[in-house]
């Protein structure tokens, strides 16, 4: 049972973490892959809204996609958006990246050895994950302008949509943790975090939404 407490702290740190920014023109989208498929979903989207003429779809495996994505969720992604109509033309695959830092290292890395020049970039992600990314992709890929997106829905709605809502609270205790670590790691580039998003992070790892956090200096 989670406490009125937990779902407020909860819900002030998924407020956190959404930009919202407008999605607008970019020259690629990049979803980052996740056990999300609503990622998969949203960067499709905004493909068919012609705000980018080219999706990269990136990311492996992980402990919690494994057994639910066993081709790599980049892989899944793929399929998932050529369903909604998204030309398979349209669309490269990066399958290697295991963490944010990757997805976009890699992600990079594909565009140039494409002859693709990138100057901005439709970064679609969870979203209890936009600033996160966001933070890394402007440390990882400087020069670029990074727009944010995520598929709008509230913090009810995305619990309901997942049907775990210790598991949801575990990622964004862990995203949470990785704005205020990653930075002086080099990861990310440094985010203004208010005290009341400490107060409540701290709250819940106290409480044992822990599954998330990171007990290594890389995750």
């Amino acid at each position: 049972m989670i406490s009125t407490r937990a779902w407020a702290d909860a819900q002030r740190l998924w407020d956190f973490q959404l930009m919202n920014q407008e999605p607008r023109p970019c020259d690629v989208a990049v979803g980052l892959g996740s056990h999300d498929l609503g990622v998969a979903d949203r960067t499709a989207a905004l493909f068919h809204e012609g705000l980018a003429p080219l999706i990269v779809f990136t990311g492996a495996t992980s402990p919690t996609t494994r057994s639910k994505m066993p081709r790599g969720e980049a892989e899944h992604y793929r399929e998932r958006a050529i369903e909604l109509g998204v030309p398979a033309s349209s669309i490269l695959v990066e399958s290697r990246a295991r963490n944010t830092g990757q997805n976009m290292t890699f992600t990079r890395d594909l565009l140039d050895s494409h002859g693709v020049e990138v100057k901005s970039v439709l970064l679609v992600s969870k979203p209890y994950e936009e600033r996160r990314a966001n933070a890394t992709a402007r440390k990882l890929w400087p020069g670029v302008d990074v727009v944010s997106a995520s598929t709008p829905m509230t913090f009810t709605e995305y619990v309901d949509s997942i049907q775990d809502a210790h598991l949801v609270i575990d990622m964004l205790v862990g995203a949470q943790q990785r704005l205020l670590i990653y930075p002086r790691e080099g990861f990310m580039v440094e985010v203004d975090v208010p005290e009341d998003v400490t107060a409540a992070y701290e709250r819940l790892s106290a409480e044992g939404f822990t599954s998330r956090l990171v007990r290594a200096s890389i995750d």
